[in-house]
């Protein structure tokens, strides 16, 4: 049985994004969300995608993003990672005759959003808790949908949750209806262990599976620092990578 994605509602779930496309592969949605089709990793899982050497935003500037690729209950799905681009080429996915849902997990303020587009058009939209400040060519295409989940009052206005520990239960009532409406399933191996081919999608993260050339003696010298790491297939994470980075333009004695 599916899994559904109303698991997503959870406070703590490791996502920055989840992309699904209908009527495309889990490949050719990779490539419109920017990845080469040459260039996919063999499949790793979750806590792989930190030895592939992605740099975070910094100072305006755009960081890596990576997707990890898959399909389920008719939907090809993309797990996004870092900087990637799901929110930005929304309407590119869905060009040709796709629908194409974005969904961007955030903690209450701001909210997590919902977008959905088909055949290139944006056509609804709205941030999840704020259901009654809708977008997009069809704001109303949900609209009942979510009335009868009590989400809305019968007017389309707000029917706030009464405290913080009744926000999980209405997060879970309108990713329902997405899930009802749309027929989308996230299976939850996909964050444990599950094994996905993964795509760089922006920027130039290393994505490298095997052990990187210069991993002893950057491994040497996070540890005259006190810095370790698990140590999987010869991987720097990339955060030790940007310290040493940082090192070497302030100090180059110090990397050498």
């Amino acid at each position: 049985m599916p899994d559904g994605i109303k698991w997503l509602a959870a406070w703590d779930v490791p996502v920055e994004g989840v992309v699904f496309a209908r009527g495309i592969s889990a490949d050719e949605l990779a490539v419109r969300l920017g990845g080469a089709l040459c260039e996919a990793t063999e499949p790793i899982t979750d806590g792989e995608v930190e030895h592939l050497g992605m740099r975070g935003r910094s100072d305006g500037v755009r960081g890596d993003g990576v997707v990890r690729v898959g399909e389920d209950a008719g939907w090809a799905f993309a797990v996004e990672y870092g900087d990637s681009t799901g929110a930005d080429r929304l309407e590119e996915i869905a060009s040709g005759r796709v629908d194409a849902v974005h969904y961007l997990p955030m903690s209450a303020r701001p909210p997590a959003r919902f977008h959905y587009a088909k055949n290139g058009v944006l056509t609804c939209g709205f941030g999840i808790g704020e259901e009654h400040r809708r977008w997009g060519a069809e704001p109303d295409l949900l609209l009942l949908e979510l009335i009868a989940e009590e989400v809305l009052h019968p007017d389309g206005s707000q029917n706030f949750p009464p405290s913080r520990e009744h926000c999980m239960a209405y997060r879970e009532r309108t990713l329902g209806v997405l899930e009802q409406w749309f027929g989308l399933s996230l299976p939850r191996a996909v964050l444990d262990e599950a094994r996905l081919p993964a795509y760089g999608v922006r920027g130039t993260p290393a994505m490298r599976t095997g052990p990187e050339p210069d991993h002893q003696q950057i491994k040497a010298w996070a540890a005259t620092l006190g810095l370790t790491w698990n140590d999987v297939g010869g991987q720097v994470p990339s955060h030790v990578r940007e310290a040493r980075n940082h090192t070497a333009r302030q100090d180059p004695k110090e990397t050498a």
